[in-house]
């Protein structure tokens, strides 16, 4: 007798397991069909496939997040919300990607304090998903609060220094706080990563501003001393720059002048070591070595397309050298 119900049990559970099982699978197939849909840009398709993945296991996180995705991606961001509600409540694989996704919703819909308060509180819970301290930092940015979305840019670089758009960040919110030292730096950092295509045009125009003298602000008489030490020595020695034949020839003096300068000074201060460190000493030995042309080159390819590709293809042996010399430098925070 005991027997028998032994067998019966297992076969229950067998029974049981069977059913989870398939469960889960048809789960995962409705979830990957909703995905090709959503690809495809068939968002109603995809949020009818992610109804029925989430009638058969409403805690599903992949489900959930794909539900909110392809709402927000059709324009009805808000109703995505409660599907991320879901999941932050909980610490998985989502939980990352789940905050950006809700500040971001916060933040197309005019809510900048309730998309800066969800990245902070994802944040909390995932301190390394690099995107939230990005996101944060546009966020920040697009609020006008230039200093909170410079350290978020601080951070996003800590976390991934080859992510171009969090280079690029740090420089738009610097030159906004006309820290044109850093805002010229953090921008040739972007261009080294990201030289070609339309973000990298506005880059070189903003470079060019700094160089010629432009400001975004008035100069504040409440400025760190530190700054506007900065910016006095990048003037003197973009001023004391020699003249070169070409605009190439120009921008590498220009840069090779100010590197030299700002390095030296950085040197000498205190405090702000992300900018003196990672910045003003890397830019500094770069200037030392012979790589100054090619990177001027890279630096001023959207100006110039054809004539910079074709440089760049023609001296092949420098461009490589220039890229051996930036992999092999450790650059520190």
């Amino acid at each position: 007798m005991n027997l028998i119900k032994t067998s019966c049990l297992l076969i229950a559970i067998l029974l049981f397991s069977a059913v989870a099982y398939t469960q889960e699978s048809d789960v995962a197939a409705l979830i990957k069909q909703g995905i090709k849909l959503n690809n495809d840009h068939n968002y109603a398709g995809a949020i009818e496939k992610y109804k029925q993945a989430l009638a058969a296991d409403p805690e599903n996180a992949q489900a959930n997040y794909q539900m909110a995705f392809s709402l927000n991606a059709s324009g009805k961001g808000m109703e995505g919300v409660p599907y991320l509600n879901k999941i932050i409540k909980t610490n998985s694989n989502f939980t990352g990607p789940a905050y950006e996704l809700l500040g971001g919703i916060y933040d197309s819909s005019h809510q900048p304090q309730q998309a800066i308060d969800a990245y902070k509180e994802g944040l909390k819970i995932k301190p390394d998903y690099q995107p939230l301290y990005f996101n944060l930092g546009i966020a920040y940015f697009r609020a006008k609060q230039y200093p909170e979305a410079e350290q978020a840019a601080i951070e996003a670089i800590k976390l991934d220094p080859k992510h171009a758009n969090s280079q690029r960040l740090y420089g738009l919110v610097t030159f906004h706080q006309n820290k044109r030292a850093a805002a010229l730096m953090g921008l040739c950092s972007f261009l080294l990563l990201e030289p070609d295509g339309p973000r990298s045009d506005e880059a070189y125009t903003n470079m060019q501003s700094i160089l010629k003298g432009g400001t975004l602000k008035a100069e504040d008489a409440k400025a760190e001393a530190s700054t506007t030490s900065l910016n006095r020595t990048l003037n003197a020695a973009i001023a004391k720059a020699k003249p070169g034949s070409t605009a190439a020839e120009l921008l590498e003096n220009q840069l090779q002048a100010v590197f030299e300068a700002v390095g030296q000074l950085a040197e000498k201060q205190t405090g702000n070591d992300f900018f003196r460190h990672y910045y003003a000493n890397f830019f500094y030995q770069l200037s030392k070595t012979n790589n100054m042309q090619a990177f001027a080159r890279l630096m001023g390819l959207s100006a110039n397309k054809e004539a910079g590709k074709q440089w760049l293809q023609q001296n092949e042996d420098k461009r490589k050298a220039l890229e051996a010399w930036v992999a092999g430098v450790e650059r520190k925070f």
